[in-house]
């Protein structure tokens, strides 16, 4: 096979993390440009908060149902074959939604393209987790995400009105090819061939409390956050803030994510698990809550890059411990899993609380869960840094 034939990057390297990177955003790049999305639908296209959000929850619901099938086949995969494959699921079904316009077709849609993308990041996961220190790789992952996410955000919103919702899709399309080009140069990363097994326990067996509790506060700070994030457009309009200065506010704060990230990148686990995802779990909460004040521009804009900043930073962490527990990429899989139904269940929580612009309520659902994940993380997080 010619992809096999092409000189491939040192598995290490910081290009292979670049295109491992890639590999698992390109089936969930939509979520780091979700706001333009659930906005072009309704402006566009005429649809409700509702619907717009439901389109945005299938989404992701399809990618969580994705990313779980995946795990149950990492082992016997051939992620190279299996990639090409969903790709071009990816690029036809987003080239097929520029011409839909009716919500309930949409939904089912945009469902399919989840779930192929959900195996696609799930993949993409158990690559990362067979790299050496998989917390840097998730935090190239998420410095990939941010940058284009901020690009995407900063710039759609004002081409939405001249060119409807293929502008939204083409971007998409535009991601998915991309990664195409470095997919030949991925080395194998075969599981037999992993030499840095994190060997937790005795017998290679896997504490299944930890686990799930790791799984757990991915969902939850993964479902406070998207929960706001799907919505924060129409956020910034209720307190009466300008278009414009929300698109660009946003999409600086996304770059932000990418000092979150760069900090996971250049520390590692220097501090341990502990400290850095309380902190920014902590710090989080405390952005979220600020939005309360969104009237006030200053505060908008400081919110929004603290949530920047730490979005990136803690779930890099979060991701990298569930990784941990094994070396295979089944649990890293697993925890691709949980981080999506969170991204899911967000928006739709969301759009049900939200009703006609309940914001007040939403941003202080969504304070509450952020710190209740606090509390779910601390013994995974403790036990990780006592090994």
């Amino acid at each position: 096979m010619l992809l096999n034939r092409l000189k491939k990057v040192p598995p290490n390297s910081m290009k292979a993390r670049i295109f491992i990177a890639f590999l698992a955003s390109a089936g969930l790049f939509y979520v780091n440009i979700m706001p333009t999305i659930v906005s072009g639908l309704i402006e566009a296209l005429g649809f409700s908060n509702q619907q717009a959000g439901n389109v945005a929850s299938a989404n992701m619901y399809g990618a969580a149902a994705g990313a779980l099938f995946i795990v149950f086949m990492i082992k016997r995969l051939n992620w190279r074959l299996a990639s090409v494959f969903f790709l071009s699921g990816l690029i036809a079904i987003d080239l097929l939604s520029i011409k839909i316009s009716d919500p309930t077709v949409m939904v089912m849609v945009r469902f399919i393209h989840g779930l192929i993308g959900g195996m696609l990041v799930g993949t993409g996961f158990s690559l990362i987790a067979r790299t050496f220190e998989p917390d840097r790789t998730f935090g190239v992952l998420l410095f990939v995400q941010f940058g284009f996410g901020g690009l995407g955000i900063m710039f759609i919103p004002g081409l939405v009105p001249e060119y409807g919702t293929q502008i939204l899709f083409y971007s998409l399309v535009a991601f998915s090819a991309v990664t195409f080009l470095m997919l030949p140069f991925l080395p194998d990363y075969a599981v037999t061939t992993v030499k840095h097994k994190q060997e937790k326990v005795a017998g290679n067996s896997i504490l299944w409390l930890p686990l799930g509790l790791t799984l757990l506060t991915i969902f939850l700070f993964q479902g406070a956050n998207m929960g706001l994030f799907a919505f924060i457009i129409g956020l910034g309009k209720h307190y009466t803030l300008p278009t414009d200065f929300i698109s660009t506010s946003l999409g600086i704060a996304n770059w932000l994510g990418l000092l979150g990230a760069g900090l996971v990148i250049a520390i590692g686990s220097r501090f341990g698990y502990l400290k850095s995802v309380i902190t920014g779990i902590v710090l989080t909460a405390i952005g979220i809550w600020a939005l309360l004040y969104s009237d006030t521009p200053s505060i908008w804009i400081a919110s929004n890059f603290l949530i920047g900043i730490t979005w990136g930073f803690t779930i890099s962490y979060l991701l990298g411990l569930a990784s941990r527990f094994d070396a295979s990429g089944q649990m890293a899989a697993l925890g691709g899993f949980a981080s999506k139904m969170g991204l899911a269940s967000g928006p739709a929580v969301t759009a049900w609380l939200l009703g006609r612009d309940n914001y007040e309520l939403i941003i202080m659902v969504a304070t509450v869960v952020m710190l209740f994940s606090a509390v779910t993380v601390w013994m995974p997080a403790r036990l990780q840094d006592q090994d």
